[in-house]
């Protein structure tokens, strides 16, 4: 199951409306067929794998991170009805299929059809993973993570708005990967204006995987033909973050990265609308400067605690990445 985690991995950001689903099979103690989701959302990870097992998949064990829908689409079979067709003797499912068209079908059909059925094998991982989709079926929004690259006193920038670089290229090329995993990116006024970004991804192989860039504005209409975003984002102008993020869902985003600025931050945060945190933290004192995040509407200090668990902290050359998600 956790070769099937790191295949669907692959498909992040790349498989809206879609979740990123991941499914390996295994007979006789080999791989014989693996498969993730592909661009667009099809075809899906079980036809990739049984596909390539052919009909050695018959009496082997599937593992898949999402239980197989099991509704009929035009744009494909349902994989519980590959499935059936290939006859495994087990198939084992990380998290059921939330979706309502499928959420329980699936797994039902396979093990009335005779076939070993297991459920809630490495779910946690797999919940996570499918947020997106999760919540834009349970909440009409997608997933929001916040990036944040910051100095030790937690400056975005100088105060005369130098920002380039607080972090070192080893921090800026994963920035980049986070990209490549996301279906939008999104800034503030601010951000486009003082960096004029193009917010795409730089990495060699994975330039095709840009996000969809977007600027959340108060008051811009457009943005001015002298950046270099002009024609290419779309703006989302005098709408509260909440709405904001309904309209991305209802397009089929599942992942949002929010980049900037300090607005931005403050109010995704007093929304409490940041699912995930990307905390960048250079070995710089920079004093005096633009913060990281601007006021977010704290009363009291206690409200400040256990609101965010640290899944991860590791090291990017001399940058310190930590990676944490909202307790909820």
């Amino acid at each position: 199951m956790r070769a099937a985690l790191a295949l669907a991995e692959r498909g992040l950001g790349q498989t809206r409306p879609n979740p990123s689903v991941g499914c390996v099979i295994v007979k006789e103690g080999r791989i014989i067929g693996r498969g993730w989701t592909q661009p667009g959302g099809r075809p899906h990870a079980e036809a990739v794998a049984l596909r390539q097992a052919g009909a050695a998949a018959e009496g082997a064990t599937v593992y898949v991170t999402l239980e197989p829908c099991a509704h009929e689409s035009r744009r494909g079979p349902s994989c519980t009805g590959l499935l059936l067709a290939a006859r495994p003797a087990r198939v084992v499912i990380a998290a059921q299929d939330p979706d309502p068209r499928t959420c329980g079908d699936g797994a039902r059909a396979l093990a009335e059809a005779g076939i070993a059925t297991e459920t809630g094998v490495l779910e946690r991982e797999a919940v996570r993973q499918q947020r997106g989709f999760r919540l834009r079926l349970a909440e009409g929004r997608p997933e929001v993570t916040l990036k944040l690259a910051t100095s030790l006193d937690g400056r975005i920038a100088l105060e005369n708005g130098e920002s380039r670089w607080i972090t070192g290229p080893q921090a800026r090329a994963h920035a980049h990967l986070e990209r490549a995993r996301h279906d939008a990116i999104l800034i503030g006024r601010r951000t486009l204006e003082a960096d004029d970004p193009l917010l795409d991804v730089r990495l060699p192989g994975l330039e095709n995987r840009s996000p969809r860039p977007v600027v959340a504005s108060r008051s811009l209409s457009a943005i001015p033909a002298t950046l270099r975003l002009a024609g290419k984002a779309e703006v989302l102008a005098g709408e509260t973050p909440a709405e904001m993020l309904a309209g991305l869902a209802a397009q089929g985003v599942l992942r949002v990265l929010a980049e900037g600025g300090a607005g931005l931050a403050a109010d995704l945060l007093r929304a409490d609308l940041v699912d995930r945190l990307l905390w960048y933290t250079a070995p710089i004192v920079i004093g005096a400067g633009r913060n990281g995040v601007d006021d977010i509407g704290l009363e009291r200090l206690s409200e400040a605690h256990g609101r965010w668990r640290m899944l991860d902290n590791y090291m990017l050359g001399e940058v310190r990445l930590a990676v944490l998600e909202r307790i909820r």
